[in-house]
């Protein structure tokens, strides 16, 4: 049965109208099925152990893919719903969400600003490496505003400022919040679980980055509305330090997805806050370990923000025996290879020894 004739007859049992029609009004962004894989050399590597798999998403297609994209083609059909012109979002400095929704406003012919927060004492490489550098590319006007020891999210105050002038000047602005991690983003995520479904194949375990709530959330959901696929643990990795508030995002999101469709969550989220190291985008011993094994095991690139991290959480996993040897665990690579070069002196040096 196909990821369609999985979600056309849910969609049609939503009674709100706006949200019934996003499915088939979703803007037309991601190479989807995406590729589902073995990774026995990485299970090799690491001496046996459950089977394991990749979900590939960082394969979506669009700007060099990621997760976002799924979110994309929902927000941007809301966003059209709203007769928007300009789609404005924010992230840090070397956001995925951002050079993703760059690369959907472009093909959508829409104008886009993307306002992101960089550290005080960023790296040129940083500053405009990276996705900042295919922000640009993509023809997105970049805004970039400083963090501060009273304001870790100036982001935040700066594109409201940026939407009101734009309301000011006539325009349209449709603002998709960090992540594009809402309840109609997190729809996309319906559809990567879908597809899983249709593969065939259970899983007793997914194990991803959670930077901003809607994947998780859209995988929670997702489980509930489609019994078919299995019931794997939902293993949420984080990324940044705010772990409660991210929490409450996921409870949250999920509850309202299920709610479009007469549905309640079963169980609250968890997440794994034991890999986010010294902070948001911060290199850890464990994920760039993560991404040199994958790199070298499986041909596969990884990112020392997000994706490396949740790797780094699935290795110690099967290190420390919590998948028995019978089980099949899946990672969902969720794209971010970019950043690699944002990161580019550090990880030189890292790889180098």
């Amino acid at each position: 049965m196909t990821a369609d004739a999985l979600l056309d007859p849910l969609f049609l049992d939503v009674a709100d109208p706006a949200i019934r029609d996003l499915r088939t009004l979703r803007e037309d962004l991601a190479v989807a099925p995406t590729p589902l894989q073995p990774l026995d050399r990485l299970r090799d590597k690491l001496g046996g152990g459950p089977r394991l798999w990749v979900k590939r998403d960082d394969l979506t297609g669009l700007a060099l893919g990621g997760n976002k994209t799924r979110k994309l083609e929902y927000l941007l059909a809301d966003a059209r719903q709203h007769r928007a012109d300009v789609i404005v979002t924010v992230g840090a400095g070397q956001s995925n969400h951002a050079r993703q929704t760059a690369a959907a406003a472009a093909k959508a012919g829409l104008e886009c600003v993307l306002v992101l927060r960089v550290p005080a004492d960023a790296t040129p490489e940083y500053r405009g490496s990276g996705n900042v550098l295919l922000d640009r590319a993509l023809g997105a006007q970049v805004v970039l505003v400083e963090e501060t020891a009273d304001d870790a999210h100036p982001e935040i105050a700066a594109a409201d400022a940026v939407v009101a002038q734009l309301r000011q000047d006539g325009l349209r602005p449709y603002l998709i919040p960090t992540g594009g991690s809402t309840p109609v983003g997190a729809l996309g995520y319906l559809e990567s679980y879908a597809e899983l479904a249709d593969s065939g194949r259970t899983f007793d375990e997914i194990v991803f980055a959670n930077g901003s709530g809607g994947t998780h959330a859209g995988l929670l959901a997702a489980r509930e509305l489609l019994p078919g696929a299995g019931r794997p643990r939902i293993h949420g990795v984080a990324v940044s330090p705010e772990v409660d508030a991210l929490t409450d995002t996921v409870e949250w999101i999920s509850r309202e997805v299920l709610g479009f469709f007469g549905r309640e969550p079963a169980e609250s989220p968890w997440l794994d806050a034991a890999h986010i190291g010294p902070g948001y985008g911060v290199l850890t011993e464990g994920g760039t370990e993560a991404i040199q094994l994958f790199a070298r095991t499986e041909g596969i690139l990884l990112d020392p923000v997000y994706t490396g991290k949740a790797a780094a959480a699935l290795i110690a996993g099967v290190r420390s025996g919590a998948y028995s040897d019978d089980e099949d665990v899946l990672f969902l690579h969720t794209g971010g290879a970019p950043a690699l070069f944002a990161h580019a002196p550090a990880l030189t040096e890292a790889f180098s020894s």
